[in-house]
């Protein structure tokens, strides 16, 4: 269909402007991301990019790779720009997703998968969260509300609903909403206390 084509352009584009004001604010070192999310989201988005595929649901799929390549660049530089506020938490939040992940491999069922990739990409997003939390502008929300929007379209582009095809994509509109949401309240809180004082 025409329309789901141009929905799933619509989302490719999104997602790729919505990675030059983050990168930008990399290099500035006004963004510090958090290395333990931008991994496993690569992986992730790589691997719920190969599922969509499976069910021939192309353009949704084009949304999704894009974000996979974002979070690899990500990952990349927050090695030299990423937050050193790394907690115990976060590793917990990191080897449980790998273990998961390696349940995935062998889990052999595309059903299982996609379950299991949704919930790795929301323990993922928990260090992020965190640090998000305590420091609200360690963040561009840019991104993110890009992100929930990219996702959005990605999701009406799907040519056949099914849990496999849209539970992944649902699943980012709803997680990056929640977090963009969180980071400005946190800013306001943050904002009226500093003019109390």
């Amino acid at each position: 269909m025409v329309i789901k084509e141009i929905f799933g352009l619509i989302a490719l584009i999104i997602a790729f402007i919505s990675f030059f004001p983050y990168l930008k604010d990399i290099f500035a070192k006004k963004t510090t991301p958090h290395i333990y999310s931008w991994l496993i989201w690569a992986i992730l988005q790589t691997v719920a990019t190969v599922a969509i595929l499976r069910e021939n649901s192309f353009w949704s799929a084009i949304g999704v790779a894009s974000l996979g390549l974002v979070s690899l660049t990500v990952f990349l530089l927050s090695f030299k720009y990423g937050t050193k506020n790394i907690t115990l938490f976060d590793t917990a939040c990191l080897a449980g997703a790998l273990i998961a992940i390696s349940f995935w491999i062998f889990a052999n069922n595309v059903f299982v998968s996609i379950i299991l990739i949704t919930i790795i990409d929301f323990i993922a997003f928990l260090p992020t969260y965190r640090k998000g939390y305590e420091e609200p502008y360690s963040e561009t929300i840019f991104l993110f509300i890009c992100s929930a929007i990219s996702n959005l379209f990605s999701f009406l582009s799907i040519t056949h609903y099914s849990i496999v095809s849209s539970l992944y994509v649902s699943s980012l509109v709803l997680t990056n909403m929640m977090f963009v949401i969180m980071v400005l309240l946190r800013r306001n809180i943050l904002k009226a206390k500093s003019n109390i004082i």
